[in-house]
């Protein structure tokens, strides 16, 4: 059986939430430890890297761990979700997007809310963002098609470690985390006016990483196998 939509929508909301809890706590820590960029930058993305393939390992077998719009989107559209799922997952991963970055802040004695000053107001870093979603998509759902979703606690967090180097924007790769991190004037800050078009570019990003998954694997199968990670148990078979 499984897990209620309630259930699935709680994970979504908790698991998102504790990722930027992680990305953004991590980003203080590492801030007021070091002057120096590269090394509080390492630190972060680190952190993230352990978090994220902690709370995929844990949240995955309830709700998937997708904890960003994008891969929920990308679900629906392989035809994994309905729209009543995707209405639920959304607004969770955004409002535990929000409720992530307010505990960090609490947790290291800043204001609860003070919206970030870090401008990424820029061109190339847009074309870092669709390049950093297009690939964890595909990463996503080609898991998926060759049948190793159980491998993506370690795969995705590798996969965004990563991206957090090889990008000029560090990789946020994630609508819902984007926000969050808006309210944040800190390390992983984003200045609220940047983040409409990180949106933007990370929407174009999942679509090319449907369009690459459609062009190296084909189109889906009927059948629906779980994603991102196996989630519920398999009803028993019949005697």
């Amino acid at each position: 059986m499984t897990a209620s939509l309630a259930r699935r929508t709680a994970a979504e909301l908790v698991g998102t939430g504790l990722l930027v809890a992680v990305v953004v706590g991590s980003g203080i820590q590492a801030a007021e430890l070091s002057h120096d960029v590269g090394v509080q930058l390492l630190a972060n993305s680190l952190a993230t890297v352990f978090g994220l393939g902690v709370l995929i390992l844990l949240f995955g077998p309830v709700s998937g761990a997708h904890f960003n719009p994008v891969v929920t989107l990308a679900t629906w559209v392989s035809a994994r979700l309905t729209l009543r799922e995707v209405a639920a997952y959304v607004p969770a991963q955004i409002v535990g997007a929000i409720g992530g970055s307010v505990l960090a802040n609490a947790m290291f004695a800043e204001p609860p809310v003070t919206f970030s000053t870090r401008d990424r107001y820029a061109g190339h870093l847009w074309l870092a963002e669709s390049v950093a979603t297009a690939g964890l998509i595909l990463l996503v759902l080609g898991l998926d098609r060759i049948g190793r979703a159980a491998l993506a606690p370690a795969a995705v967090a590798s996969y965004i470690g990563a991206a957090y180097w090889f990008t000029s924007s560090t990789s946020f790769a994630n609508p819902a985390v984007t926000i969050g991190r808006a309210f944040t004037d800190t390390f992983a800050g984003i200045a609220p006016a940047s983040v409409p078009p990180f949106i933007a570019a990370q929407l174009l990003g999942a679509g090319l990483g449907l369009a690459a998954v459609v062009v190296i694997y084909g189109r889906p199968a009927p059948a629906a196998p779980e994603l991102v990670v196996p989630h519920g148990e398999p009803e028993p078979a019949a005697t």
